[in-house]
């Protein structure tokens, strides 16, 4: 089983030299469906909270550099065969830092708890945000919940046109410069 917590040591430097924040690092079932394993990495640019595909590639090649780099030196981060996944976390983000509550208060979320809470495991409703550790959701079911952070299994923000209309769009330069082809009849 990898070490998350020494992977996150790793590969944050590494997102932090390309001006990248660090939102997630997970182990998880290769989608490929061969049985493998991925190392999903979740960064964003905090200028637009997005990556674009050349800075998914940047980092990739950083983050595989690295970790390659301390393999030969003999430690074993990642046992057996895994490949390396470096996206953005998407308008329907994963919340995993204190700040994304924070930041992301005002909009709809699921969270799931590993107890319950006031009777509920999964939670779903407005974001209230997060004071120290304690992080509120006003839930459909069950209304105002407060629980510690360290009690979330998993929170991810819901797609609405609220969220849409808040996010950021992506850059869009040299669009107008694209040129389309049309095909010899």
């Amino acid at each position: 089983m990898a070490d998350i917590d020494r992977l996150n040591d790793i590969i944050e430097p590494e997102a932090q030299a390309l001006g990248f924040e660090l939102v997630r690092v997970k182990m998880m079932a290769s989608e490929a469906g061969d049985g493998g394993q991925a190392l999903q990495i979740m960064a964003e640019d905090p200028a637009t909270g997005q990556l674009v595909i050349e800075q998914c590639a940047a980092l990739s090649r950083r983050v595989s550099d690295r970790l390659d780099e301390l393999e030969e030196q003999g430690e074993v981060l990642v046992p057996g065969a895994y490949h390396l996944e470096v996206s953005s976390p998407g308008i329907d983000r994963p919340l995993t830092r204190a700040k994304d509550f924070a930041n992301w208060s005002g909009h709809e979320a699921k969270i799931s708890l590993v107890e319950k809470v006031h009777g509920q495991r999964t939670l779903k409703g407005d974001l209230k945000g997060i004071d120290g550790d304690m992080v509120t959701i006003e839930d459909h079911k069950a209304g105002e919940v407060s629980f510690p952070r360290n009690l979330i299994h998993s929170a991810k923000l819901v797609l609405t046109d609220a969220l849409i209309a808040a996010t950021q769009p992506l850059d869009t330069s040299g669009a107008d410069d694209i040129e389309e082809e049309k095909a010899d009849d």
